[in-house]
């Protein structure tokens, strides 16, 4: 194949699919290289895709009898737990069920697979169906670069050759790296792991114990006595027939403290909280997956060089500040501004410096990079012992005491937080995660 693509995509995964979808809907020959046997087959991370851009992508995709999401969220709840109770904020509103979704669950082997599917209706339908591709099974093994300018691909002892290049290849951003916008080392305490198994139930007996009605689902955070102490919480998605409970942990502290993901999993599992919930259920899956902590200071400075953007994951694109993980819906939407800019590139010809950081340009002046920039104060704050150590155990015995009754005088609740405060921390702490909070949120 000696022609010449106007863009190559490396990574069909979220913003990979999203870019390719954008680019053939809008009449660009594009190359979508993808490394596993389809889409999704490397990807085993799963979540909730946040926002409206997927209804952008496909249009009216809840109409669809099997579409690739599983359910739609209209329930969350954050957990805190100790060694033996939970305290739960718990928010439900039928506000949630009206399409589109605000957040949708998915499996990504499921999902990307799906949209993969729906990025060859939109070649079929394009002015380049027999020019653009969506080729797997395939690793590309370095970005071809001339005078500082991407020119396209190699792939064993093929080239292919573009006016552009999308890097969309996932966290281990290893071309990212070769064509010198991510550090060589990334410290590991900027970065976390994801351990998750999926636990399969009769559908009935999973919309039973969840409270689900039809295709509606819930999302579940923990903090607390879910990590035994090292940095990060945990999640529970319900999915259609099966829920995806996990944790995210800090690489460095699990180091520190010797510990290993799949036996803190296991005692998160033992939790009466979580015990009683997914009693019954048989795991189907296990997976692990390295993910940025949403430290800014992780991601690379410049996402574009001549010819060249970086999207999604490959730019360490993700967020947690307390309400919501999302990273799903940054990849979505930075594979749809990358795209956007090889189109514009493509009708002035000019695929250089300075149109390649329009790009930048278009993501800082996005909801992603400005949240990414507005709640850095809440992702320390979250990373801080004191959240996910002192304040689960001091709520916990706060609740034990307040919901606790006995044939005895009761203490009024004021007694009852300060003899809570005193057990597990200290007013200075409460006070200093006071400030701290209402300046992050």
């Amino acid at each position: 194949m000696d022609e010449k693509f106007d863009c190559i995509i490396v990574g069909a995964g979220v913003a990979g699919l999203a870019a390719a979808m954008t680019l053939a809907r809008n009449n660009i020959k594009f190359l979508l290289i993808e490394k596993g046997e389809f889409a999704g087959a490397k990807n085993v991370s799963g979540g909730v895709i946040w926002g409206h851009d997927l209804a952008k992508l496909v249009p009216e995709y809840w109409k669809e009898e099997d579409g690739g999401w599983d359910r739609f969220i209209n329930h969350r709840r954050l957990t805190f737990i100790d060694d033996q109770s939970s305290f739960s904020i718990d928010f439900k509103s039928d506000h949630f069920n009206e399409a589109p979704y605000s957040g949708v669950i998915v499996l990504r082997s499921k999902f990307d697979r799906w949209l993969a599917g729906k990025v060859e209706e939109a070649i079929a339908e394009s002015d380049y169906a027999m020019d653009s591709f969506v080729a797997t099974n395939i690793l590309v093994e370095e970005v071809l670069m001339e005078d500082g300018k991407a020119v396209g691909i190699r792939t064993g002892d093929e080239k292919f050759y573009a006016d552009s290049v999308i890097i969309a290849e996932g966290v281990n951003n290893l071309l990212t790296r070769q064509v010198g916008l991510q550090d060589k080392y990334v410290p590991a305490d900027h970065m976390l792991t994801g351990v998750k198994e999926i636990i399969r139930y009769d559908q009935k007996v999973l919309e039973d114990r969840f409270q689900l009605n039809g295709l509606s689902g819930m999302s579940n955070e923990y903090v607390g006595f879910a990590t035994r102490g090292v940095e990060g919480g945990g999640f529970l998605y319900t999915n259609r027939d099966t829920i995806s409970i996990g944790l995210v942990l800090g690489l460095k502290d699990l180091r520190e403290k010797n510990l290993k993901p799949y036996d803190i999993l296991n005692d998160f599992k033992t939790h009466p909280v979580v015990r009683d919930t997914i009693r019954g259920g048989v795991v189907v899956e296990y997976s692990a997956h390295v993910v940025s902590s949403g430290d800014k200071r992780v991601m690379p400075d410049k996402l574009y060089k001549d010819g060249l953007l970086v999207c999604g994951e490959a730019a360490n694109l993700l967020m947690n500040a307390g309400k919501a993980i999302q990273g799903m819906d940054y990849a979505m939407r930075s594979g749809i501004l990358a795209a956007e800019n090889i189109i514009e590139a493509k009708e002035k010809q000019d695929f250089g410096n300075s149109q390649m950081k329009k790009y930048q340009d278009n993501l800082s002046d996005s909801y992603v990079m400005q949240d990414i920039d507005n709640f850095q104060d809440a992702v320390h704050l979250l990373h801080n012992p004191v959240m996910y150590q002192k304040m689960p155990n001091l709520i916990n015995h706060f609740g034990r005491n307040f919901f606790t009754i006995s044939n005895e005088p009761t203490q009024k609740a004021r007694d009852m937080l300060r003899a809570s405060v005193k057990e597990h921390a200290s007013y200075w702490d409460l006070i200093k995660i006071g400030i701290k909070g209402a300046r992050s949120l």
